[in-house]
Parts: C-alpha cells; sequence; structure tokens
C-alpha cells in the first residue's frame, strides 16, 4: 500500500510546523535586514567615491548590481521624494568647475584675439573709444558661453526586486510554505478532531 505524502504532512504536529516557521521567520529577517545593511555599506562607497573622485563609475555600477539582485535594497525616491537617493554632487561640481574654467580660458584668449583684430581695422584711432565697441562686438560674437550641464545625469534612482534568489528570498518563500502548511494543518486537525 503507497503511503500518501500529503497525509504525512497532515500528521504532523502544528507545534513542530510552528517552530519551524519561528525559526524560518527569524532567518528571513536577520537575511532583509543583512541585505539592507550590504545596501548601506555600498551607497556609502559610492558617495566616498563620489567625494574622493576616484573610481565613482565603478562603485556606482557595484550597488546598481546589488540593489538589482537583491531583495529589501530599494533606493528609489518614489512619488512624493523631491531629491533621487544616490546623487553624485562632487563629480557634478567638479564638472562644472571644468566646464567654467574651461569657458574662461577660451574667452581670456579671445579676449585678446578681439584687442589684435580692433588694432588692425581702427589702426589710425589713438584713443579706445572707439575700439572698445569693437572688442565688446567681437567678444559677443567669438565668446564661450557655458550651457548647463543636466543634473539628472549624475542623480540616480535602484529598484530593488519583489523576490530574489538569495536567503532572504528563500527563507521567505519557506515561510510562506510553512505557513500555509501551518494553516491546513490546523484545518485538517480540527475536521478530524470533529469527525
Amino acid at each position: 500500500m503507497k503511503k500518501n505524502p500529503l497525509k504525512s504532512l497532515l500528521k504532523i504536529k502544528p507545534i513542530y510546523l510552528f517552530i519551524a516557521l519561528l525559526i524560518v521567520s527569524v532567518i528571513s529577517i536577520i537575511s532583509l535586514r543583512a541585505n539592507n545593511q550590504e545596501m548601506g555599506s555600498l551607497r556609502n562607497k559610492v558617495f566616498s567615491a563620489d567625494k574622493s573622485g576616484q573610481n565613482v563609475q565603478g562603485a556606482l555600477n557595484d550597488l546598481r548590481n546589488y540593489v538589482n539582485s537583491h531583495m529589501n535594497t530599494n533606493l528609489s525616491s518614489g512619488q512624493n521624494s523631491v531629491y533621487p537617493p544616490i546623487q553624485l554632487k562632487y563629480t557634478y561640481q567638479r564638472l562644472v568647475v571644468a566646464e567654467n574654467t574651461q569657458a574662461k580660458l577660451t574667452n581670456s584668449n579671445i579676449y585678446h584675439d578681439a584687442q589684435i583684430y580692433c588694432q588692425q581695422i581702427n589702426s589710425s584711432a589713438f584713443s579706445g573709444r572707439t575700439r572698445v565697441p569693437c572688442i565688446e562686438s567681437y567678444v559677443q560674437s567669438h565668446g564661450v558661453k557655458t550651457s548647463p550641464i543636466p543634473t539628472g545625469l549624475y542623480e540616480f534612482d535602484f529598484i530593488s526586486p519583489s523576490w530574489s534568489p538569495d536567503l532572504a528570498g528563500w527563507s521567505l518563500l519557506l515561510c510562506s510554505l510553512l505557513l500555509f502548511l501551518l494553516g491546513i494543518n490546523i484545518i485538517y486537525n480540527r475536521i478530524s478532531r470533529d469527525n
């Protein structure tokens, strides 16, 4: 005679299923917390790399890969948030400073070129009154203007999956299964007691 595995599961005392559920629940909570702590550590590495200007992209990729493959690591701003959770503030500031420095350098060379150009055009004029409008016009037409750098290129949201195949995910799945079995077991025991 073949033994029914479902009947064997239903004959397990509910207290054993409850104890197993408690143990697996504790494991789930600890592993979810560990996922979140590791995300926090990787996020701090991104901020540190941003501040020092060294390997920002590598730290950002490590964080992105971790958040995308582990649950309870969400770094999204949501609908009510004003700022994205990851902002490369120092990288952005360094880029703006470099852009402004380059523009100033280029514009100082243009001012020198404007003086030479206007000297050639108005070589007979002795005073600078006639050359000033010429220089201003030349600088206006040839000068470099900095364009604003989009901040969105240096702000990031990362969304974690609802379930991931790591210790946290498998333990949550096992919790659900044990909770289901415990419910079925309690119902089965009540029905069999009544009969």
